[in-house]
């Protein structure tokens, strides 16, 4: 929003600002905040910064957590949420030195560092993506994880276990489970909120494309951006899941991205289209070439197929992300590529025909991952096929211009699949990151704590008995 601190000042005292707020990003992606009184907002903060201890963040060890955070004026913003007049930013950590530094394993600062890193390669000077917000929107939710009960339970009215309940207000409007695509008035009970919500994102600068009811009959709904710059879609995404979530609170709803919240429903995505530019122009078009992509748009899905299975360690980080990833439900599981084809890892979309919106979509990845660090191993992973020249259909990734849910076991053995588990995809993350260490965009230490957390996370979930194993194993 701003250029100068005497802007953003100006813009306090006209809008009686009382507070500031500072959102930081930790290792896993969600923001945390300090909030100052609008007097503590003096000019030296832009060089000081605010102090804080990066190890609760997940990023440092104690000994030397000690770190600051400098805000971004160009991401003030006002927060619609706050009680009292709140103006909120996001920016970077820094490392405190005799001359201050950016902290290499901060995720916009990795995220900045791979936009970089595409620079000085010349292939292009700028990344376009736009991600797909799937989620589902209920009433009500409620978990536990007692030595005596593990379970969980949710709810939305427009469910169809809810069409025979007896409360008298039910007026039979429900959405049968795998039919809620497009779904409209009076079964798409959330319109009205999501209406809101996009508004609310116009306000922010962030451009809505639509929004519309999605498969799920019991609540899954989805939000469409244009496409933007790469590390302000990041900020972009992070802002969308922050209104998203305290929208349908206000509403008395209850928001969740999870990608496999509801068994034998669809799951919840985050498509990510993308584009390069270079010059204002675009890369990845050739009037000549397969579904008008360019050798370079191709050599760049050689990488994202390359890499698909250690990209999931960052595009799909949580032990839910592959109960989404099975047959049956549209989302991809074959590493392949394809025109207008949804059961393929990466996706052509046949209506963006031109020029510059000639473009592809990655559709494994969804929003449990930190936005900064997906986005950015995606770069790298197309910048490392370009580099490469891997030529996807050469390595057999297709294309595959039929429906690859519907092959026999024997042809579906020939084609190469995503991790069928997080342990999985952090084995692969482990075999194969030198594309995300180049030119020292991810750190090896950044690697290293990933693997280590993530491996002992999916280790604790994973020792948890679950509902199905008493159906399966009680009687026995």
């Amino acid at each position: 929003m701003f250029k100068t601190f005497e802007e953003a000042k100006q813009y306090c005292a006209a809008h009686q600002v009382k507070m500031l707020d500072f959102k930081m990003v930790d290792l896993d992606g969600r923001w945390r905040h300090i909030a100052i009184p609008e007097t503590r907002f003096v000019e030296d903060l832009m060089v000081s910064g605010i102090g804080f201890d990066g190890s609760n963040y997940g990023f440092a060890p104690v000994e030397k957590s000690d770190m600051i955070f400098i805000p971004d004026l160009s991401s003030a913003a006002l927060d619609p949420f706050a009680e009292v007049t709140t103006l909120s930013m996001i920016g970077d950590v820094y490392v405190i030195a005799e001359q201050n530094y950016r902290f290499d394993q901060d995720p916009r600062n990795v995220s900045k560092h791979a936009v970089e890193y595409l620079k000085s390669t010349g292939i292009a000077d700028e990344m376009i993506i736009g991600p797909e917000f799937e989620l589902h929107l209920f009433d009500d939710v409620s978990y536990s994880m007692k030595p005596d009960q593990v379970s969980f339970a949710v709810d939305t009215r427009q469910a169809s276990w809810n069409s025979a309940y007896p409360d008298g207000n039910n007026k039979g409007y429900i959405t049968p489970g795998h039919r809620g695509y497009h779904a409209d008035l009076p079964n798409d009970i959330t319109y009205d909120l999501r209406s809101r919500i996009c508004l609310m994102l116009e306000e922010r600068g962030i451009k809505v494309k639509y929004h519309h009811h999605e498969v799920g009959g019991s609540g899954q709904v989805e939000i469409e951006v244009e496409l933007g710059e790469m590390t302000k879609m990041a900020d972009n995404t992070m802002t969308i899941k922050y209104m998203v979530k305290n929208a349908a609170l206000q509403d008395g709803r209850t928001a969740t991205f999870m990608p496999k919240p509801l068994y034998n429903e669809a799951g919840n995505g985050m498509h990510v289209h993308m584009m390069l530019f270079k010059d204002g122009k675009p890369v990845f078009y050739d009037k000549n070439g397969y579904s008008e992509l360019s050798d370079e748009a191709l050599y760049f899905i050689g990488g994202l197929l390359q890499h698909a299975g250690s990209l999931c360690a960052f595009t799909n980080p949580s032990t839910n992300s592959f109960k989404r990833l099975v047959p049956g439900f549209e989302a991809p599981v074959t590493i392949g590529y394809a025109t207008s084809n949804r059961s393929a890892v990466v996706r052509i979309p046949a209506y963006a025909k031109a020029p510059d919106k000639r473009r592809f979509e990655l559709r494994c990845p969804d929003a449990t991952c930190n936005p900064y660090y997906a986005y950015a191993a995606i770069l790298m992973a197309g910048i490392d096929g370009i580099q490469k020249k891997i030529d996807p259909s050469k390595c057999g990734w297709g294309p595959f211009d039929f429906n690859l849910y519907t092959l026999s076991d024997e042809e579906k053995a020939k084609i190469q699949s995503l991790p069928r588990s997080l342990d999985e995809a952090l084995d692969a993350l482990e075999a194969d990151h030198a594309y995300l260490t180049a030119g020292g965009v991810f750190p090896e230490r950044l690697i290293e704590i990933w693997l280590k957390k993530k491996r002992a996370e999916a280790a604790a979930i994973n020792k948890i008995p679950h509902p199905a194993e008493f159906a399966s194993y009680y009687d026995l």
